[in-house]
């Protein structure tokens, strides 16, 4: 028997691969030009300059904002520590209030979790089994020493789009800051914060086809003009935000990733939107008992999360894991397989979170892989259910919630 080789990239929400495109256009930031964009008393200073002037007009073209209003970060978790600790601290005398939500990424959770340590009252809002949250909670939840609402735009586990102009309003209503760590989104859908009333947006260049390790912070100039407290000093580097030698290289992949997704984004989300539904609709034409998690009406057009009934899904994963990738809904966490707790704050059961994975399609997604992962999830999905004596008892007709299972 030949051994099966083939392998499938569908964890695009974990990170994406970097378009020829942007590497091409990276490569003499390298070698050629290896200036530093702060060395500004010669050539190849200059020409570093320019290249980061240059990527932070493609990147503030993506979603339409002031090139001055973009600040370059490591990544994702460092625009997010930014963000909120920056707002934190500048706005301490208004009030020490945040509120976010249960579903938000660790990045934001942690950072929440750790300003409380020091301090800060924070509001974590609960979302409904469609993973959205309730906007007469959060308006009722606003209170004088509110600062800062943090509402991710789309979730990484289940593609869902929160209602992003609705909650604008409210808090322009209320006069707090709204920020959005929109990772997920950005580069994929159409992303406005000006429009939307976003006052701070956290996005990373690796979630679109950019090279890693380089991400930005959109914080707003006027009406209002939003400060956020350093937190990294030395040097004063953007704006005094964010202290520290620019990646150009990294930056002018970054700039060159936003260029393409503004021109390709709309017939990549046409594409990607109809092999996802191909995708859930033949796991519901082969196998029972499979569900696609979060909202339907409100999500990303490349990304969904199905559950697999009676299937355990670090399991399922070890079925194909050497041909495909992709994500569990289950999350290692020291000893314990804890599920997702995305999926357990949609009222999933923690049989459904442990069952569940998620595909992310991307750019470089053919039909030919969505044909491969359909065919090689059924063969594991049936092969999990042939093992299992709890499927076998469901298939008798056993009420599974009725069953007394004894301690070990």
């Amino acid at each position: 028997m030949t051994k099966d080789t083939r392998r499938v990239y569908v964890d695009n929400n974990a990170t994406t691969p970097t378009d020829p495109r942007v590497v091409e256009a990276m490569l003499p930031y390298f070698y050629q030009m290896p200036g530093n964009a702060a060395s500004r008393n010669h050539p190849f200073g200059w020409e570093a300059e320019e290249a980061v002037d240059y990527a932070r007009e493609q990147i503030a073209a993506l979603i339409n904002v002031d090139p001055k209003e973009i600040i370059f970060t490591s990544g994702a978790t460092e625009s997010d520590n930014l963000a909120i600790k920056g707002v934190f601290e500048m706005y301490a005398s208004k009030g020490n209030h945040i509120i976010t939500v249960t579903t938000e990424h660790k990045a934001v959770l942690d950072t929440c979790k750790k300003l409380e340590k020091e301090g800060a009252e924070v509001t974590y809002l609960e979302v409904n089994s469609e993973g959205l949250i309730d906007l007469a909670e959060l308006e009722a939840a606003i209170k004088p020493s509110t600062i800062l609402v943090s509402v991710m735009w789309a979730n990484n586990e289940t593609g869902v789009i929160q209602p992003m102009k609705e909650i604008g309003e409210i808090c322009a209503r209320k006069g707090v800051l709204f920020f959005s760590d929109a990772v997920q989104a950005v580069g994929k859908i159409p992303v406005n914060p000006k429009e939307t009333g976003v006052h701070l947006m956290a996005f990373t260049s690796h979630k679109m086809y950019g090279p890693k390790g380089v991400g930005a912070l959109y914080v707003s100039r006027k009406s209002p003009r939003v400060k956020v407290t350093a937190q990294m000093d030395g040097g004063g580097h953007e704006r005094g935000m964010r202290s520290g030698t620019l990646n150009v290289p990294g930056i002018v992949g970054f700039g060159k990733a936003a260029e393409i997704a503004k021109a390709e984004m709309q017939q990549d989300a046409e594409r990607l939107s109809k092999l996802r539904d191909h995708l859930e609709n033949a796991f519901k034409e082969k196998l029972e008992e499979v569900y696609v998690n979060g909202s339907r009406e409100n999500r990303m057009p490349h990304v969904t999360n199905i559950s697999f009934k009676h299937v355990e899904g670090e399991g399922l994963m070890m079925t194909f894991n050497q041909n495909i990738a992709l994500s569990s809904g289950s999350a290692c966490t020291s000893a314990s397989l804890e599920p997702s707790y995305v999926l357990v704050a949609l009222g999933l059961g923690d049989d459904l979170a442990h069952s569940s994975l998620r595909f992310s399609l991307g750019r470089f997604t053919t039909e030919e892989d969505i044909e491969y992962v359909i065919e090689k999830v059924c063969a594991g999905v049936n092969h999990m259910r042939d093992l299992s004596p709890i499927w076998e008892m469901y298939k008798e007709g056993v009420d599974l919630t009725a069953v007394q299972w004894s301690e070990h």
